[in-house]
């Protein structure tokens, strides 16, 4: 594997920290874009959690929110989505690479799986922490439409009323969803791409079209999303109680939402969300890579065998 790629890894003559700074600023501008394209159906998602007696379906939820409030109401919180997702998918691809290469050195003896669990977990640690101060003002903004236009306003907003804590407030449970939606999302991307290109393709990853490699890329990016979906859901609705203080604490928040809630409350919605949002964060994620000369993302087993092979 010296000098070259294999298996879709690079080799660690090709991994100086430019390789993590292109990783970085890809994950940037494919999580920003994509949430920033999926504001409307956020908006819709976060009024069914916090008002889910209001907005019992989408269709209710769309149409009372478009007759009260306008068009201009399924965008808002455009700014903290763009701006906020943006940071925290450049620290969760760019860390999520360095971590990769770095536990792989260090824990030779593990298999693979663990090392995509520690290493998006390691990620997703600091992409949290960059998250959540955006992620506070989104809520509010789009679930209390009077709390305040957007970023700009909601910022200082919310310092004046609650300090730093305010923008921590769910940080926890932020945690507790995307841990655990970044674990299971890019190990079940990595074995899938595996999968798809030993079972499915037959053929090794430099041997397929970047058109065939980005085809590989959506089907594991759209089989990480929707498994990621659902681990993550009842997390998703605590963060949403806590930060439009539907409830004050984690345990309360699990109290009034419900065991059963916490796992079907806006469940369809969020697949429909999370599913294309992964799919296309893959896609330009990857596209940036391949136009900057790296391979595409996920590892592919060396013993697979091409057609014609003994």
């Amino acid at each position: 594997m010296r000098g070259g790629v294999e298996g879709g890894r690079v080799s660690e003559e090709l991994k100086p920290y430019g390789y993590y700074g292109i990783c970085t600023v890809g994950g940037m501008l494919s999580a920003g874009t994509t949430h920033l394209a999926i504001t409307p159906l956020d908006v819709l998602k976060v009024n069914m959690q916090v008002h889910p007696l209001r907005y019992s379906t989408i269709s209710s939820c769309f149409t009372t929110l478009l007759k009260e409030q306008g068009p201009s109401a399924l965008w808002r919180g455009w700014a903290s989505k763009f701006f906020g997702y943006g940071v925290q998918g450049g620290f969760r691809f760019g860390l999520y690479e360095y971590f990769k290469t770095l536990y792989s050195h260090i824990l030779l003896d593990h298999n693979r799986s663990f090392i995509f669990f520690l290493s998006s977990s390691s990620a997703e640690v600091f992409a949290n922490l960059a998250l959540c101060p955006f992620e506070a003002i989104k809520v509010r903004v789009q679930a209390q439409p009077h709390f305040a236009k957007g970023l700009l306003d909601g910022f200082p907003k919310l310092y004046a009323s609650e300090g730093l804590h305010g923008f921590y407030r769910g940080l926890v449970p932020l945690w507790g969803r995307n841990l655990p939606f970044s674990m299971v999302m890019f190990s079940t991307f990595e074995h899938s791409v595996d999968f798809l290109y030993r079972k499915v393709v037959k053929k090794r990853k430099e041997d397929c079209s970047k058109g065939q490699q980005l085809g590989v890329t959506c089907l594991a990016g759209y089989a990480a999303g929707s498994v990621g979906s659902f681990i993550s859901n009842p997390a998703d609705n605590i963060v949403a109680s806590l930060y439009t203080k539907k409830a004050d604490s984690l345990m309360l928040a699990v109290k009034k939402i419900g065991v059963f809630n916490l796992f079907t409350r806006s469940l369809p919605i969020r697949i429909m969300l999370v599913g294309p949002a992964i799919t296309l964060q893959w896609l330009f994620y990857d596209t940036i890579k391949l136009l900057s000369g790296l391979p595409t993302s996920g590892e592919v087993a060396p013993d697979i065998r091409v057609d014609g092979e003994a």
